[in-house]
């Protein structure tokens, strides 16, 4: 495992087209008052895809009509918008989901079952599809590949991306994502939008599997402010160009793509972390030593998406209390007389006691942008971890005034 992930290099320069054969622009149509709001990524040949989605049960019309697009393994471009998330719009809804869907194949003459759709931004508005239309007929396919990433952001401060190469049977392979979020995410198969393209030559059915997996632990883990979008995307192409054989399932090779995967879905889910809405500060929580790894992930997200937990953080406040209590709440079967607590480093509870610390030391520590809890719940052998940020003042201000 250690030789495979030592093989992956990350380009100090991320972008979603860099892999052989994909293409991307993104554009400012006058969806939003001035930033880029409309974009695409395109592949030259038919790519395989596998998406995952919200388990919100109101969900947006792009993605009713993308679950259904992907049933068939394959893709060939994406089309996107921010501002307007065309949900809880009726059959209008879908009717420009589907134009979405056919003006874009039309541009690029690809049928129009091989286009996926995407959008984010307000519930609840009419999608002005005029200008839409004319915005799709303004991307190139040779465009602004940095615009993509800026086109499909909205509350978000800075865009997400990564590029990472490997060698799979002597040939270079590269895989780029992309993502938005920074609000209204507490993901249950999904967080956000977030798009990965790869030259890696894989089918749909074993791509399906590794990104169904590899959620579990990276995407699944951020919570921001507890509440799961009715957008949420996450689609991925992978069009064989890099030249080698076919990867199949049980072998090194298929063992190195989803390390790779889970690469950009865990930087792609930090960055999210990240910048979550009016955030200070990135909240990393580690646990170790639970009696699964399920577990562990629930207690490090119970931690992680705890208000009192989050607001501690943001008063630079060593409130432990607030973040045992929140792993009594995981509902994991647990001994609270083992469990060991640290904050970046520092123990304040040990053996379920609490730890004497330097105060000075621990304001210090606070300080500090990254904050990482540590917990130990001596009761087996595996772990997991969880990300998100501080509640803030901003946060509330964004939020109150969103539609404003």
């Amino acid at each position: 495992m250690t030789e495979l992930l030592n093989q992956i290099t990350t380009l100090s320069t991320a972008d979603i087209a860099a892999p052989i054969g994909f293409h991307a622009d993104g554009q400012h149509v006058g969806l939003k008052h001035k930033s880029k709001d409309l974009g695409w990524i395109y592949s030259d040949v038919i790519a395989s895809v596998a998406g995952v989605f919200t388990t919100n049960q109101v969900q947006a019309a792009p993605v009713q009509l993308d679950k259904k697009t992907i049933q068939n393994g394959q893709l060939q471009a994406i089309i996107v918008n921010s501002g307007n998330a065309n949900a809880v719009t009726g059959s209008i809804g879908m009717a420009h989901a589907e134009s979405m869907q056919e003006f874009t194949a039309q541009q690029l003459n690809i049928d129009t079952n091989l286009v996926g759709v995407a959008s984010t931004g307000i519930i609840g508005k009419v999608l002005p599809i005029d200008k839409i239309i004319n915005g799709i007929k303004q991307l190139k396919i040779d465009g602004d590949t940095n615009g993509f990433a800026h086109a499909i952001m909205t509350t978000d401060t800075k865009e997400k991306s990564i590029t990472i190469q490997s060698t799979i049977q002597g040939k270079i392979v590269t895989m780029s994502g992309v993502a938005k979020g920074s609000g209204m995410l507490h993901p249950n198969m999904a967080t956000m939008l977030g798009f990965i393209t790869t030259d890696i030559n894989i089918d749909a059915k074993l791509l399906q599997q590794a990104l169904s997996e590899d959620v579990e632990t990276s995407f699944n883990q951020i919570t921001i402010d507890g509440d799961t979008s009715t957008n949420d995307t996450v689609l991925v192409m992978a069009n064989g160009l890099a030249g080698h054989k076919m990867i199949e399932d049980h072998t090194a090779e298929y063992e190195q793509f989803k390390n790779m995967l889970h690469t950009v879905t865990t930087a792609l889910s930090i960055a999210i972390a990240n910048d979550g809405e009016g955030a200070t500060k990135l909240i990393a929580v580690a646990v170790n030593h639970a009696q699964s790894a399920l577990d562990a992930r629930m207690v490090a997200k119970k931690i992680v998406g705890s208000s009192l937990v989050k607001t501690a953080i943001f008063g630079k406040d060593p409130n432990w209390g607030r973040i045992i209590a929140a792993i009594g709440a995981s509902n994991v079967d647990l001994n609270p007389n083992l469990i060991d607590i640290s904050i970046n480093q520092i123990a304040v509870l040990v053996n379920g006691a609490p730890a004497v610390f330097d105060a000075d030391a621990m304001a210090e520590k606070l300080e500090e942008h990254d904050i990482h809890i540590d917990v130990d719940l001596h009761a087996g052998t595996e772990s997991g971890c969880a990300w998100g940020s501080d509640l803030t003042y901003e946060y509330v201000k964004i939020n109150a005034l969103y539609t404003t």
